[in-house]
């Protein structure tokens, strides 16, 4: 048979460890043998960064803006113990905190629900997606120990030169740690923006929540820029396709999740996503059973797995030993990415293709061979265990 055609290249990022070993087999085996693959490639990984200054993440970024479409292997975030193993120049930064920057995104992270793997919840009937705010809070925080005996103030100095101070803490008593965060108007509109539009394309309700009870100012601009926002610009349309915006506190975001039936979209602030996606992965099977798209409000997408390098496998893999490592979440980064790009460029071969990759991928699971983490937990009576080549020649053959 022809190979599928490709008008516009995808932006493909490779990635790290045994994401890296994994990257190359799907597309190896399940890719390239049927696509005519148009990619612009960029290499993420830890020592090519380094050996361009952290450029080339910068680059693929400015690609992504440029042809609107991207997938992306798993990176390392280097930290002190990587520092002296890779001989970096510096400790650089998270490559996906760089992406999400430039392109002013919002991280949309969902489960790849299968037969045989059974939600920890047992009326979750369908995913449900964690929609985080991936700038500002504490993760762009300044941080600081305190000795006893000082104070700590917030100071704002007006563009016109005047000062407005407000007591944080008075430390007279005893040490103690203090912290301050920041967001911009600028960034939680287009979070908001961005949820409403990717509610509308999936044609799933969007819930909000934050504490705003508690945080009168901070978490309350949360709350009212998404309803002046949802108000103006799209309540009409939610009404016309069906769905609903819904906005409740954090906690009675957390009761209502645990006794509802899954098959939404769940708004974040940057922590609560960042706790929130691994609960619910972990609760629906594993992290290496979680999509993750960022989505910009101008309609950019990246697409990658949800999970990290694999490390532990990849040691494994490079002394020679046998690895099962779960490759559900690259391939359907793979998936989602190529999907997106024949609806943009008007392929329905390429969008059947992803399709039928991810029909071929889940029924593999479905008829009781799996990689070892999923044979660990599915309710399927003595699954068989595949290696990580061994898992996807066995899609490949059905597909």
């Amino acid at each position: 048979m022809d190979k599928i055609k490709m008008i516009t290249p995808l932006v493909e990022m490779d990635g790290d460890e045994m994401t890296r070993i994994l990257w190359k087999m799907i597309k190896d085996q399940l890719l390239e043998p049927f696509i005519d693959l148009k990619t612009e490639y960029y290499d993420l990984g830890l020592e090519h960064r380094n050996a361009t200054n952290d450029q080339v993440t910068f680059d693929c970024a400015y690609a992504t803006q440029k042809y609107g479409v991207a997938v992306k292997c798993a990176t390392i975030t280097p930290n002190g113990e990587r520092m002296g193993e890779y001989n970096l120049k510096e400790m650089w930064k998270s490559p996906n905190g760089t992406i999400r920057s430039i392109l002013d995104g919002t991280v949309f992270r969902a489960p790849i629900v299968v037969a045989g793997i059974e939600p920890c919840v047992k009326n979750w009937k369908a995913p449900i997606t964690i929609a985080r705010h991936a700038y500002g809070d504490f993760y762009k925080g300044i941080e600081m120990k305190i000795p006893a005996g000082g104070k700590v103030e917030m100071v704002h100095t007006k563009g016109d030169g005047t000062v407005e101070k407000g007591l944080i803490h008075d430390f007279a008593e005893g040490p103690g740690i203090v912290q301050g965060m920041h967001n911009t108007t600028r960034s939680i509109e287009s979070f908001a923006r961005s949820c409403f539009n990717y509610a509308l394309d999936t044609k799933q309700d969007l819930w909000f929540s934050t504490k705003d009870t508690i945080s009168k100012l901070y978490d309350h601009d949360f709350k009212d820029i998404f309803q002046e926002i949802y108000d103006k610009e799209y309540h009409e349309k939610f009404q016309m396709a069906g769905i609903e915006y819904f906005y409740t506190l954090i906690d009675d975001a957390v009761a209502r999740v645990m006794k509802s039936e899954g098959g939404y979209i769940w708004a974040c602030k940057n922590y609560d996503g960042d706790v929130m996606s691994d609960m619910i992965s972990s609760a629906f099977g594993s992290l290496a059973m979680m999509t993750s798209v960022l989505v910009s409000p101008e309609g950019h997408f990246e697409y990658e797995a949800a999970h990290g390098t694999v490390q532990r496998h990849y040691y494994q893999h490079l002394e020679g030993k046998e690895t099962s490592t779960n490759s559900v979440a690259t391939i359907f980064a793979w998936t989602g990415a190529l999907r997106r790009r024949g609806e943009l460029d008007n392929i329905p071969e390429l969008m059947e293709f992803a399709n039928k990759l991810e029909e071929a991928t889940l029924g593999t699971i479905a008829s009781g061979s799996m990689t070892k983490d999923l044979a660990l937990i599915t309710s399927i009576p003595n699954p068989t265990v595949l290696s990580s080549e061994g898992f996807i020649k066995t899609i490949a053959s059905k597909l």
